[in-house]
């Protein structure tokens, strides 16, 4: 096996690095490198995965309100958090302790519902601020039928209503915004239960989870205790695999170039983009009804970025008033460059949003791909041509599809063991 620098592990994802490497040395000849790293990481138990920083591994309670949770999620710098049902008992299961997620995809759903609502007819959404018990419902309703209902498609994106900086003003100083508890809202969207792992399950099952399955993090629960022990991230998989350069196994696979390995998946008209003169909001709805987490927001008439918006970027909006008060129509061009104002005033110069358009090559090696991916802390990195381009978007997603597959039947009855629907799902 191979090292590079020190044969010493340099971290504790390195050492699960090891631990794949000789498991991979064993294997049997014939197996090919896909099924040998299949056998490598099924053998690994997910409780061998470091364990995250305490401020990743947050819960939320089930009365928070929406206001709060948005800031407790932009504060930890997280996608989703656990929502713990404050009326189970102390001794209760797992199962029954947590009644689904909160996360910026399900409330992005949510705000496009009010927008909807308020786009229909003002009075509906005046009526959505006094009565706040009906308008959680029907927002409940609308997430759990999900993005297909023709009264989502029928949304407008030019709509003036729901564009202006009047809605978000409106929204985010009423009382039902305020008013509305992440457990009205838990557990009743189908894309976001509580589905979790426990220590003795597999790395394999891990890995497919975050790419077949799209989960954004993966809860590994203590039974003992009956509660999150870790939560494993996106971010996390990418600087264990980062830090696993060097390795044997490592090399075999990270030092093919990205069309050697058929990356990006799709072809430069299948890349999901937004105009820099559209709605923010059709940013935001492209992403929730093609179920990708982050939109490149592209010049007019043309296929050059100028930057990217991501799923979380939603909590600009609902925590900066300085964003959509700037502004009458906010555009996705209009959102970029007051958000980078607000961020470079905030000091955050770490944000993805300061650094730019994160770009990669065809002919770039899948290493050099996840060495930049890690550095920037981001998920996804778009593929340019020699003209600047874009050719399509890779994701973590896209790199474990290529490290790992699901053999058939693996997860038998998997989901109906670990994914109890809550009493007011509407799955």
């Amino acid at each position: 096996m191979v090292m590079e620098e020190s044969e010493t592990p340099r971290s504790p994802e390195a050492e699960v690095g090891m631990q794949v490497e000789d498991l991979w040395d064993i294997q049997e000849q014939q197996l090919t490198p896909t099924e040998k790293l299949n056998a490598c990481f099924e053998s690994i138990p997910v409780s061998a995965f470091p364990p995250a920083p305490p401020t990743q591994v947050i819960e939320i309670s089930s009365d928070t309100n929406l206001a709060e949770a948005v800031k407790l999620l932009a504060r930890h710098k997280i996608l989703s958090a656990p929502v713990v049902d404050v009326k189970a008992p102390e001794d209760a299961s797992w199962i029954d302790r947590y009644i689904g997620v909160v996360e910026f995809a399900g409330i992005v759903v949510w705000i496009l519902h009010q927008s909807e609502r308020m786009e229909g007819s003002k009075t509906a959404f005046d009526s959505a601020l006094s009565d706040t018990e009906d308008a959680t419902a029907s927002a409940v309703t609308a997430a759990a039928n999900g993005m297909s209902s023709p009264r989502f498609k029928s949304m407008h994106p030019d709509s003036p209503t729901a564009t202006c900086g009047k809605f978000f003003e409106t929204l985010t100083s009423s009382d039902f915004y305020r008013n509305t508890k992440v457990g009205d809202i838990s557990g009743s969207f189908r894309w976001a239960p509580f589905l979790a792992l426990q220590k003795a399950n597999s790395f394999l099952t891990m890995l497919l989870l975050l790419s077949k399955y799209r989960m954004k993090s993966v809860p590994v629960v203590d039974l003992g205790e009956a509660k999150v022990d870790n939560i494993i991230t996106q971010s996390a998989v990418i600087h264990m695999l980062k830090e696993c350069a060097g390795l044997h196994w490592f090399e075999s696979w990270g030092s093919k170039k990205l069309f050697e390995l058929g990356l990006p998946l799709m072809k430069p008209r299948q890349l999901i983009k937004v105009n820099e003169d559209e709605p923010v909001l059709q940013a935001f709805k492209l992403m929730r009804q093609k179920g990708v987490g982050g939109v490149p927001v592209v010049e007019n008439g043309g296929s050059k970025a100028i930057g990217n918006i991501s799923i979380r970027d939603i909590q600009f909006l609902l925590i900066a008033p300085q964003i959509y008060r700037e502004y009458r129509s906010i555009t996705a061009k209009n959102f970029l460059t007051t958000v980078r104002s607000y961020l470079e005033e905030e000091h955050e110069k770490e944000s993805p949003l300061l650094i730019g358009m994160v770009t990669c090559r065809r002919d770039d090696t899948l290493k050099e791909v996840i060495m930049k991916l890690d550095s920037m802390k981001i998920h996804r990195i778009y593929v340019e041509d020699g003209g600047g381009n874009l050719e399509g978007v890779i994701t973590l997603r896209d790199i474990i599809s290529k490290l790992v597959h699901e053999p058939r039947g693996y997860f038998g009855d998997f989901f109906d063991g670990v994914l109890p629907l809550p009493a007011n799902s509407r799955v």
